[in-house]
């Protein structure tokens, strides 16, 4: 089984990892096929999760590819959070995702940082939303709720391992914004 974490970024994406981390069933990872062709991307193995903002640019490789067999996770935080925590990086070298939509996708380099922002976070939330809704195997996690919910995931995919571990890792704060 193939598990993939969908989000914007910004929401806790790294943590959820370092928690996945604590199953024996399952490896993990996070961005860990970052900088690969799309064709090359999505060639993971059996029994993996992997969350990567950017699969929301490969929705159709991974709907062709994994279909209806894949779990999915849909991790959301506060709009409003998370869009701020972007505005708060948006300058932060030619890697941001938030300063490539600004400047080559939607090319308004003179509107405001945040209104980017909640574009960015309202464009890829609903492109997640659409490629969801058709299929069986869809969970919502919410950053708000991250203790109850990834409970509810654990025992979703069946996972092993040390589940204390794991939601220790939630009171870590990984990759936060400065």
């Amino acid at each position: 089984m193939q598990v993939f974490v969908l989000c914007t970024g910004r929401c806790g994406s790294m943590t959820f990892i370092h928690a996945c981390q604590h199953m024996t069933n399952f490896t993990a990872g996070h961005e860990s096929r970052w900088g690969l062709l799309f064709g090359a991307r999505l060639c993971y193995p059996q029994n993996h999760i992997e969350s990567d903002n950017r699969l929301s640019w490969c929705l159709g490789g991974l709907n062709e590819k994994f279909g209806e067999q894949a779990y999915y996770v849909h991790l959301l935080r506060d709009r409003e959070a998370t869009a701020r925590s972007f505005a708060r990086r948006i300058g932060g070298g030619p890697g941001s995702i938030v300063r490539g939509y600004q400047r080559s996708i939607v090319r308004c380099r003179d509107e405001d940082p945040l209104e980017v922002c909640r574009d960015y976070v309202d464009t890829v939330t609903q492109n997640i939303s659409m490629f969801l809704a058709d299929k069986p195997h869809v969970l919502t996690v919410r950053l708000e709720q991250a203790r109850r919910d990834f409970r509810r995931f654990w025992r979703w995919i069946d996972a092993s391992g040390d589940l204390d571990a794991a939601m220790a890792e939630w009171d870590t704060r990984y990759n936060a914004s400065v």
